[in-house]
């Protein structure tokens, strides 16, 4: 058996994290217990898609969107956001390559999928607001697959998340840049 299966006393380190090989993809370290995804559906992989494209197409030079990159957000804490905007420093930094940290972030996109819902709902945005991420986006399935987008902005007086928007269809914002999205575009090519 590899080494991973039982953690250590206390659970694991972003450092020990870090060093462990044979990992399943996308697995994160959440409060210093490894947490694995679920194969993603069609839709899902095709909504990240879309706002990655999107997001990148329309940010500002000095911000690029990315996606399935793990973030360091504390000793403990490596998840790995769907879609992400990153400075454009933090992209082409060579050293870590395999991951980002907190302070690169300007917004942080999580899709929910069945397994995820509590991560995705109450666990990972209290963990972006404590880490100083300034927008969280939640994407859900809503009727007849379309996309609905929630969208929150880091309050600086409390430091948590306040709803900024529910968004169908199309997600228009001026913050964290200016954005306009079709979210009826799910699926097509573009």
């Amino acid at each position: 058996m590899p080494d991973w299966v039982i953690p250590p006393p206390g659970g694991f380190t972003v450092d020990a994290f870090l060093r462990l090989r044979g990992l399943p993809k996308n697995t994160e370290l959440i409060d210093g217990g490894l947490v694995f995804r679920s194969p993603q559906e069609k839709w899902h992989r095709q909504v990240l898609s879309l706002l990655r494209r999107e997001l990148d197409l329309q940010a500002p030079a000095h911000l690029r969107a990315d996606r399935e990159m793990a973030v360091k957000l504390g000793k403990r804490q490596m998840p790995e956001p769907d879609v992400m905007v990153v400075t454009a420093d933090a992209l082409d930094r060579r050293d870590p390559s395999t991951y980002y940290f907190a302070e690169d972030l300007v917004l942080a996109v999580e899709a929910v999928s069945p397994g995820s819902e509590e991560r995705d709902r109450e666990t990972k945005p209290l963990k972006y607001a404590n880490a100083g991420i300034p927008h969280y986006w939640r994407v859900e399935r809503g009727d007849v697959d379309r996309v609905v987008v929630y969208v929150y902005e880091l309050d600086p007086a409390t430091n948590r998340y306040v709803p900024v928007g529910i968004f169908h269809d199309r997600l228009k914002i001026s913050v964290p840049f200016e954005i306009d999205i079709d979210l009826t575009a799910v699926g097509r090519r573009g």
